[in-house]
């Protein structure tokens, strides 16, 4: 008889600045359950709050990333009730995963060493990058379990691949493969199984090497938000905000210091103390 998989559902591991948060049920191809959902958000909450993380990266143990939702309970897996004084409908818990992805103050890059699936693919969605493996494969299938995309895919997928595409992929609910996920923008590069952790730990150290924490925090912010933005003078305020509130901090005098000085900078900004609010 098979043993029971008792060690934790998510594994935090660190690699100096970075941390790799590791979906650890391989047994079931790491499908997901509130149980993993609700760790992951706790260790997003981590992460940010440590200072000496600079990015985190995402990745599965075993053959898969995340074979999406775990089917265990049968037919019963989906069903839920209003709350029975308001009837209000409980929130999605996909959703609240991708919700906590959107507001990290780290640079979130996806490993996807495997097959990823429903909620397992529609996770990486909130992420800066995602590397497949060669591999991967990817199944919007919801419409073939009766249901609808979750976890604000129908918000963040047509951002990434284009209206068309997401509505093809998510009607029609056929696996994608990596090849094509590299095509439609999906993923940024497609690389053996073996190396998928290295490269996404690389682009993570691309992207925080040399950096202010809190401005590539605001960067971050500033990125995603605007993809909403009804015209650009919504850019141009909270630009102009940030730019106000950096422009008198340490960590500028520093920059262009260093600069000036040809030697590598030494930020002291912390996000843990808090971001301006820019988006009033």
């Amino acid at each position: 008889m098979t043993e029971p998989h008792t060690e934790p559902v998510v594994v935090l591991e660190r690699d100096a600045e970075i941390a790799v948060l590791r979906l650890n049920r391989p047994d079931r191809l790491n499908a997901c359950t509130v149980e993993m959902i609700d760790t992951l958000i706790g260790l997003f909450d981590v992460c940010d709050a440590d200072d000496t993380i600079r990015a985190v990266v995402v990745t599965g143990t075993g053959r898969a990333f995340c074979a999406g939702a775990d089917l265990e309970s049968g037919g019963d897996t989906f069903a839920a009730t209003a709350d029975a004084d308001t009837g209000a409908v409980p929130p999605d818990s996909g959703g609240r995963l991708a919700l906590r992805i959107f507001r990290s103050t780290k640079p979130v890059i996806m490993a996807i060493n495997g097959p990823a699936a429903g909620v397992g693919v529609t996770m990486t969605l909130p992420a800066d990058v995602r590397i497949a493996s060669d591999t991967a494969k990817f199944g919007f299938v919801f419409t073939r379990r009766g249901l609808v995309p979750e976890a604000c895919s129908s918000w963040f997928l047509p951002r990434v691949v284009g209206i068309a595409t997401a509505v093809e992929w998510t009607i029609g609910a056929r696996m994608v493969t990596a090849s094509e996920a590299l095509s439609a923008g999906l993923v940024r590069e497609v690389v053996p199984a073996s190396a998928v952790r290295d490269r996404a730990m690389a682009i993570a150290r691309e992207m925080t090497a040399g950096t202010s924490p809190v401005s590539v925090a605001l960067t971050r912010a500033i990125m995603w938000r605007m993809l909403g933005a009804p015209d650009p003078q919504t850019a141009h305020h909270a630009e102009s905000v940030a730019i106000f509130e950096r422009g008198s901090s340490a960590d500028v005098t520093e920059g262009v210091e260093a600069f000036l000085e040809k030697r590598a900078p030494s930020f002291t900004g912390r996000v843990s103390d808090g971001l301006p609010e820019i988006f009033g």
